[in-house]
Protein backbone atom coordinates (compact mmCIF):
# COMPACT_ATOMS: atom_id res chain seq x y z
CA UNK A 1 0.00 0.00 0.00
CA UNK A 2 1.59 3.60 -0.96
CA UNK A 3 2.06 5.69 1.68
CA UNK A 4 1.40 9.68 1.81
CA UNK A 5 2.22 11.93 -0.58
CA UNK A 6 4.42 15.08 0.14
CA UNK A 7 1.71 17.16 0.18
CA UNK A 8 -0.39 15.03 2.40
CA UNK A 9 2.66 15.23 4.79
CA UNK A 10 2.80 19.17 4.44
CA UNK A 11 -0.91 19.13 5.31
CA UNK A 12 -0.66 17.16 8.45
CA UNK A 13 2.55 19.03 9.77
CA UNK A 14 0.86 22.39 9.10
CA UNK A 15 -2.05 20.87 11.57
CA UNK A 16 0.12 19.74 13.92
CA UNK A 17 2.27 23.41 13.97
CA UNK A 18 -0.17 25.84 14.01
CA UNK A 19 2.92 28.58 13.85
CA UNK A 20 3.84 27.01 10.69
CA UNK A 21 2.84 29.26 7.62
CA UNK A 22 3.59 32.25 5.45
CA UNK A 23 5.63 34.86 7.45
CA UNK A 24 4.15 37.82 9.52
CA UNK A 25 4.75 41.64 9.40
CA UNK A 26 6.33 43.04 11.62
CA UNK A 27 4.41 44.24 15.13
CA UNK A 28 4.67 48.08 13.75
CA UNK A 29 3.03 46.57 10.79
CA UNK A 30 0.14 44.96 12.11
CA UNK A 31 -0.54 48.47 14.92
CA UNK A 32 -3.44 50.40 13.75
CA UNK A 33 -2.40 53.14 11.60
CA UNK A 34 -3.15 55.72 14.62
CA UNK A 35 -0.82 54.22 16.53
CA UNK A 36 2.12 54.07 14.29
CA UNK A 37 1.74 57.36 13.69
CA UNK A 38 1.99 58.15 17.15
CA UNK A 39 5.17 55.91 17.83
CA UNK A 40 6.50 57.52 14.87
CA UNK A 41 5.87 61.03 16.39
CA UNK A 42 7.37 60.16 19.74
CA UNK A 43 10.72 58.53 17.93
CA UNK A 44 11.35 61.26 16.09
CA UNK A 45 10.79 63.54 19.09
CA UNK A 46 13.13 61.69 21.17
CA UNK A 47 15.68 61.58 18.07
CA UNK A 48 15.20 65.53 17.79
CA UNK A 49 15.60 66.11 21.66
CA UNK A 50 18.93 64.12 21.64
CA UNK A 51 20.25 66.09 18.85
CA UNK A 52 19.65 69.12 20.77
CA UNK A 53 21.25 67.27 23.81
CA UNK A 54 24.03 66.63 22.07
CA UNK A 55 24.14 70.18 20.51
CA UNK A 56 23.75 72.15 23.48
CA UNK A 57 23.59 70.20 26.95
CA UNK A 58 26.63 67.66 25.79
CA UNK A 59 30.26 68.27 26.66
CA UNK A 60 31.00 66.53 23.59
CA UNK A 61 30.88 69.58 21.13
CA UNK A 62 32.43 72.40 23.08
CA UNK A 63 34.33 75.46 22.30
CA UNK A 64 38.19 74.56 23.95
CA UNK A 65 40.54 76.22 21.52
CA UNK A 66 40.58 79.10 19.20
CA UNK A 67 43.25 80.16 16.61
CA UNK A 68 43.84 82.98 14.10
CA UNK A 69 45.37 82.80 10.72
CA UNK A 70 46.23 85.04 7.74
CA UNK A 71 48.16 87.88 10.36
CA UNK A 72 51.27 89.80 8.98
CA UNK A 73 51.79 93.23 11.63
CA UNK A 74 48.90 91.58 13.86
CA UNK A 75 49.67 88.67 16.06
CA UNK A 76 47.60 85.82 16.38
CA UNK A 77 47.60 86.52 19.89
CA UNK A 78 46.21 90.00 19.54
CA UNK A 79 43.07 88.71 17.03
CA UNK A 80 42.59 85.50 19.68
CA UNK A 81 42.29 87.98 22.71
CA UNK A 82 39.93 90.91 20.80
CA UNK A 83 37.84 88.27 19.19
CA UNK A 84 36.86 87.33 23.17
CA UNK A 85 35.39 83.57 22.14
CA UNK A 86 33.35 82.27 25.14
CA UNK A 87 35.55 79.25 25.77
CA UNK A 88 33.40 76.01 27.44
CA UNK A 89 30.13 77.15 25.57
CA UNK A 90 28.35 75.00 23.07
CA UNK A 91 29.75 75.52 19.51
CA UNK A 92 26.64 75.36 18.03
CA UNK A 93 25.58 78.64 20.11
CA UNK A 94 28.64 80.76 19.09
CA UNK A 95 27.33 83.98 16.87
CA UNK A 96 30.01 83.96 14.40
CA UNK A 97 28.70 87.70 13.06
CA UNK A 98 28.61 89.26 16.43
CA UNK A 99 32.97 87.84 16.42
CA UNK A 100 33.43 89.69 13.14
CA UNK A 101 32.16 92.90 13.93
CA UNK A 102 33.87 92.68 17.54
CA UNK A 103 37.45 92.49 15.49
CA UNK A 104 36.38 95.15 12.75
CA UNK A 105 35.83 96.96 16.11
CA UNK A 106 38.80 96.24 18.07
CA UNK A 107 41.33 96.17 15.44
CA UNK A 108 40.50 98.36 12.37
CA UNK A 109 43.90 96.76 11.01
CA UNK A 110 41.82 94.26 10.16
CA UNK A 111 39.94 94.29 6.51
CA UNK A 112 37.69 91.08 6.52
CA UNK A 113 38.01 88.14 8.54
CA UNK A 114 36.24 84.99 8.51
CA UNK A 115 34.68 83.67 11.57
CA UNK A 116 34.55 78.93 11.35
CA UNK A 117 33.64 76.08 13.82
CA UNK A 118 36.21 73.62 13.41
CA UNK A 119 34.02 70.47 14.80
CA UNK A 120 34.42 69.19 17.62
CA UNK A 121 36.15 71.63 19.73
CA UNK A 122 37.54 74.34 17.59
CA UNK A 123 37.29 78.56 16.64
CA UNK A 124 39.06 79.51 13.73
CA UNK A 125 40.48 82.90 12.92
CA UNK A 126 40.57 83.40 9.39
CA UNK A 127 42.11 87.49 9.16
CA UNK A 128 42.97 89.52 6.01
CA UNK A 129 44.71 92.37 7.15
CA UNK A 130 44.45 96.10 5.26
CA UNK A 131 47.32 96.96 3.29
CA UNK A 132 48.76 100.41 3.19
CA UNK A 133 49.20 102.59 -0.10
CA UNK A 134 49.60 106.29 0.69
CA UNK A 135 50.84 106.91 4.32
CA UNK A 136 50.16 110.72 5.90
CA UNK A 137 52.35 111.92 8.66
CA UNK A 138 50.88 113.91 11.62
CA UNK A 139 52.60 115.06 13.93
CA UNK A 140 55.50 112.66 14.16
CA UNK A 141 53.58 109.91 13.46
CA UNK A 142 52.35 108.44 10.63
CA UNK A 143 49.26 107.05 9.23
CA UNK A 144 47.96 104.40 7.06
CA UNK A 145 45.64 105.06 4.62
CA UNK A 146 44.33 101.83 2.33
CA UNK A 147 43.07 101.34 -0.95
CA UNK A 148 39.66 102.20 0.04
CA UNK A 149 40.97 105.61 1.62
CA UNK A 150 40.56 104.18 5.16
CA UNK A 151 43.02 105.28 8.00
CA UNK A 152 42.75 102.26 9.60
CA UNK A 153 46.81 102.64 11.97
CA UNK A 154 48.62 105.56 13.36
CA UNK A 155 52.35 103.97 14.00
CA UNK A 156 55.65 105.56 14.98
CA UNK A 157 57.66 104.22 11.69
CA UNK A 158 56.47 104.67 8.17
CA UNK A 159 56.29 101.28 6.62
CA UNK A 160 58.93 100.72 3.63
CA UNK A 161 57.90 101.06 -0.11
CA UNK A 162 54.21 102.70 1.01
CA UNK A 163 54.53 106.86 -0.53
CA UNK A 164 54.24 109.26 1.49
CA UNK A 165 50.92 111.75 1.16
CA UNK A 166 51.32 115.30 0.72
CA UNK A 167 48.29 117.65 1.03
CA UNK A 168 49.62 121.11 0.20
CA UNK A 169 46.23 122.67 -0.26
CA UNK A 170 44.64 125.91 0.21
CA UNK A 171 42.15 127.66 1.19
CA UNK A 172 40.48 128.00 -2.16
CA UNK A 173 36.86 127.18 -3.11
CA UNK A 174 38.49 123.84 -4.77
CA UNK A 175 38.76 122.77 -0.67
CA UNK A 176 35.78 124.01 -0.05
CA UNK A 177 33.98 122.01 -2.66
CA UNK A 178 36.08 118.72 -2.41
CA UNK A 179 36.93 118.74 1.37
CA UNK A 180 40.05 116.95 2.43
CA UNK A 181 38.77 113.48 2.60
CA UNK A 182 38.07 113.28 -1.30
CA UNK A 183 40.74 114.84 -2.05
CA UNK A 184 42.48 111.77 -0.39
CA UNK A 185 40.54 109.40 -2.21
CA UNK A 186 41.51 110.85 -5.17
CA UNK A 187 44.97 110.43 -4.29
CA UNK A 188 44.71 107.37 -3.19
CA UNK A 189 42.89 106.16 -6.34
CA UNK A 190 45.96 107.54 -8.20
CA UNK A 191 48.19 105.33 -6.00
CA UNK A 192 46.51 101.84 -6.48
CA UNK A 193 46.24 102.47 -10.38
CA UNK A 194 49.99 103.14 -10.27
CA UNK A 195 52.12 100.15 -12.83
CA UNK A 196 53.82 98.09 -10.65
CA UNK A 197 57.23 99.36 -11.47
CA UNK A 198 55.83 102.72 -10.95
CA UNK A 199 54.34 101.96 -7.31
CA UNK A 200 57.93 100.55 -6.44
CA UNK A 201 59.77 104.31 -7.41
CA UNK A 202 57.24 106.28 -6.13
CA UNK A 203 58.53 108.08 -3.39
CA UNK A 204 55.46 111.08 -2.63
CA UNK A 205 52.17 111.88 -3.89
CA UNK A 206 51.23 115.03 -3.66
CA UNK A 207 47.67 117.29 -3.99
CA UNK A 208 47.26 120.28 -4.61
CA UNK A 209 44.12 120.29 -5.93
CA UNK A 210 41.26 117.68 -7.42
CA UNK A 211 43.35 118.25 -10.53
CA UNK A 212 46.43 118.40 -9.59
CA UNK A 213 47.91 115.53 -8.40
CA UNK A 214 51.50 115.11 -9.46
CA UNK A 215 54.20 112.16 -8.31
CA UNK A 216 58.25 112.23 -7.00
CA UNK A 217 59.68 109.01 -8.03
CA UNK A 218 63.24 107.87 -7.55
CA UNK A 219 65.93 109.57 -9.08
CA UNK A 220 64.40 113.06 -9.06
CA UNK A 221 61.79 111.93 -11.65
CA UNK A 222 58.17 113.74 -11.76
CA UNK A 223 54.92 112.66 -12.94
CA UNK A 224 52.00 115.14 -13.57
CA UNK A 225 49.05 113.21 -13.09
CA UNK A 226 45.98 115.79 -13.06
CA UNK A 227 43.17 115.05 -11.19
CA UNK A 228 42.39 110.94 -10.26
CA UNK A 229 39.66 110.72 -13.39
CA UNK A 230 40.73 107.84 -16.18
CA UNK A 231 43.57 106.95 -13.55
CA UNK A 232 43.50 103.38 -15.49
CA UNK A 233 44.56 105.01 -18.74
CA UNK A 234 47.12 107.08 -17.39
CA UNK A 235 48.61 104.78 -15.98
CA UNK A 236 49.12 102.47 -19.30
CA UNK A 237 50.19 105.83 -21.02
CA UNK A 238 52.77 106.41 -18.05
CA UNK A 239 54.17 103.27 -18.81
CA UNK A 240 54.54 103.66 -22.56
CA UNK A 241 55.80 106.97 -22.34
CA UNK A 242 58.58 106.01 -20.00
CA UNK A 243 59.99 103.10 -21.90
CA UNK A 244 59.95 105.39 -25.44
CA UNK A 245 61.84 107.96 -23.13
CA UNK A 246 63.79 105.98 -20.41
CA UNK A 247 66.05 108.94 -20.12
CA UNK A 248 63.42 111.36 -19.24
CA UNK A 249 62.65 112.91 -15.58
CA UNK A 250 59.59 114.34 -16.13
CA UNK A 251 56.25 112.87 -17.58
CA UNK A 252 53.07 114.61 -18.52
CA UNK A 253 49.98 112.66 -18.25
CA UNK A 254 47.46 114.79 -17.03
CA UNK A 255 45.73 114.29 -20.71
CA UNK A 256 46.59 111.05 -21.48
CA UNK A 257 46.02 111.42 -25.14
CA UNK A 258 48.33 114.41 -25.54
CA UNK A 259 51.17 112.88 -23.37
CA UNK A 260 54.54 114.69 -22.96
CA UNK A 261 58.02 113.88 -21.53
CA UNK A 262 61.61 116.32 -20.68
CA UNK A 263 64.86 115.32 -19.85
CA UNK A 264 65.23 118.57 -17.57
Amino acid sequence: MAGPTTAERGERQARQDPDSGPPRPPLLKRLPKPRRLIILVVCLALLAAGCLWVLYGSQWLRVERVSASGTRVLTPDQVVEAADVPVGSPLISVDTDVIEARLRRKLPRIDSVDVVRSWPHGIGLKVIERTPVLVAEKGGKFIEVDAKGVRYATVSRAPKGVPALELTVSRSAGLRRFGTDRLMREAVRVAGSLPAAVARDTRTVKVRSYDSISLELSGNRTVLWGSGEKSGVKARTLSALMKAAPEARHFDVSVPTAPASSGS
